[in-house]
């Protein structure tokens, strides 16, 4: 049964006259504070805040003394209490609520001012679980959502970014906010909250080893807004996660315009391929087109990568987003500049890379830092109609596989070691994947096609146009090996990649016709290594 609501109107203005401030971020803190002094505002804080506000000069008034009642627990316990929630829900047309504030000295505070314990911060930091439990905030959210559910008569402020829009709106209103103003912060508060618990609630279940908790919540700030998201009509924003991973939400944009929606999806899937190549051995080099790698290669240099990469598909590579397990150099960046790309997405960038590519105002230069893990832990999260469909992010590494050669055949050194590429970079592509490569270097991609056989004959027949834009006497796939990211239900899929030109073949296995496809494989002459592990990607 829901509770009556009460007939009362909302004033526009509302004139703060006492403020609580009680942060742990403390950036801006004292001149906020000394500001709306000037204004004739009493301050009332807590602790450190307390501190840093005295220590300015300025007239503050302790929580504790508004209690009657001091900070225990090492300071677990001081805002928890009738004189303050009382002060922030009190509605001030309510007889009775007014009543009850005079007969318990209960002060009305008209603005809060409070950020949360960092704990997505320690816990992105790998502290231990009993630092982490006791960076969890108890007394902030629940003073935020006390403020934000009485925004008709309170203001609630959980950023520094929020002090000056306040204050200017104070010196527009003769001290006062508008209701407008105090709505829309009570909005980014309750989201704050609900992000902040989404963190703790993902963070205990990750610890307790749950892997499917009977509610899931996922919620993060907003990094940016877009003017559309996959088309015009429709609205988009990039959100953030605690999850501590490097990519294009953690990068720093060195030049161009903004990301589009587009941009930072595709972005992300060159990035998270680049990564899947350790960069000691070999510069690797990824092009990505819809989200999928129209060419990867491997090189000596990010130059013989990126030239290998793009000669895959060199028509699909117009528009692209380039990725790479290195620092740009100039060599490279003057290679990469020669036909029209949206994005470069690097882990740095030495200063004659970014003076070539400044020339490129419309280019995206993006600079991580370093690369992600390939096998690093975290969620994957769908939307669809009226849920959501979570599921761990594929670690799986090739590496880490229990290669099994299932021919007569056994690949040659070579052979084995263009499959492993092969697999790497099926495991990005959008299923059903098939990928040719030769070399350390993709020579044909078929994605995302309802029939396996069709991947298949899509790569190759990229590979014959890749060919003959090159002037090349026979595509690259004679004398390629082939990775699928699922296993051939028939061997009709397996026959087309050996009429394209392929030698050996690596895919998951575990078709009910095995068999057969064993033994196409050998009539073929083809070697074929089962993975084990397959890399379904929708």
């Amino acid at each position: 049964m829901a509770i009556a609501s009460r007939n009362f109107s909302a004033p526009n203005h509302v004139k703060i006259r006492r403020a609580l401030l009680s942060v742990f971020d403390k950036t801006g803190l004292v001149d906020l504070a000394r500001a709306l002094h000037d204004q004739g505002v009493e301050l009332l804080s807590t602790g450190g805040s307390s501190k840093a506000i005295a220590e300015a000069g300025l007239p503050v008034r302790d929580v504790s003394d508004v209690t009657g009642f001091p900070e225990i627990m090492d300071g677990r316990v001081k805002t928890l209490h009738p004189a303050i929630h009382g002060g922030l829900l009190g509605i001030r047309d309510a007889g009775d609520h007014v009543a009850s504030m005079d007969e318990h000295g209960i002060p009305q505070i008209d603005l809060l001012v409070s950020n949360l314990y960092p704990f997505g911060e320690v816990m992105q930091g790998g502290a231990d679980a009993a630092t982490i439990v006791e960076n969890i905030d108890i007394g902030g959210p629940a003073m935020q959502r006390a403020a934000a559910k009485n925004h008709a008569y309170v203001t609630v402020l959980t950023s520094a970014d929020d002090y000056a829009e306040l204050l200017e709106e104070m010196a527009a209103n003769d001290g006062a906010t508008t209701l407008a103003t105090r709505k829309r912060l009570a909005q980014a508060t309750y989201a704050r909250t609900a992000a902040y618990d989404s963190a703790v609630s993902n963070w205990m279940a990750a610890n307790l080893e749950i892997d499917t908790p009977p509610a899931r919540a996922i919620g993060g700030p907003l990094l940016s807004t877009m003017r559309y998201g996959e088309n015009p009509h429709q609205k988009a924003a990039l959100y953030g996660t605690p999850e501590v991973r490097p990519g294009v939400t953690t990068a720093r944009q060195v030049q161009g315009k903004q990301l589009s929606y587009n941009n930072i999806n595709d972005t992300d899937a060159a990035f998270e391929l680049a990564s899947e190549f350790d960069p000691k051995p070999s510069a690797a080099v990824a092009i990505i087109k819809h989200a999928n790698p129209c060419g990867v290669a491997t090189g000596s240099d990010l130059v013989a990568a990126y030239e290998a990469a793009l000669s895959c598909d060199p028509v699909s590579a117009f528009g692209g987003i380039i990725a790479m397990n290195r620092t740009l150099d100039e060599a490279a960046a003057k290679a990469m500049t020669g036909i029209f790309t949206e994005v470069i997405i690097a882990p740095d960038a030495d200063e004659a890379a970014i003076a070539v590519l400044e020339a490129k105002k419309n280019l995206r230069l993006l600079l991580t830092g370093t690369m992600a893990d390939p096998r690093g832990a975290g969620l994957f999260v769908k939307t669809v109609a009226g849920g959501l469909l979570v599921q761990d992010r594929d670690a799986a590494n090739i590496d880490d596989m229990d290669l099994r050669v299932v021919t007569k055949r056994a690949p040659s050194e070579q052979e084995m070691a263009d499959m492993r590429f092969a697999f790497r970079v099926a495991k990005h592509v959008k299923s059903n994947a098939i990928v040719y490569v030769r070399d350390g270097a993709t020579v044909g991609v078929g994605a995302g096609q309802m029939s396996r056989v069709d991947s298949s004959r899509i790569a190759a027949r990229k590979a014959v146009d890749a060919a003959e834009t090159a002037g090349w006497a026979e595509p690259k796939t004679k004398g390629s090996v082939v990775a699928s990211d699922a296993f051939f239900p028939f061997a009709d899929g397996l026959l087309s990649a050996a009429e394209a030109g392929a030698t050996a073949v690596i895919q998951p296995g575990g078709s009910m016709r095995d068999d057969e496809v064993i033994a196409a494989a050998d009539e073929a002459g083809l070697a074929m290594v089962f993975t084990g592990h397959r890399h379904f990607r929708h």
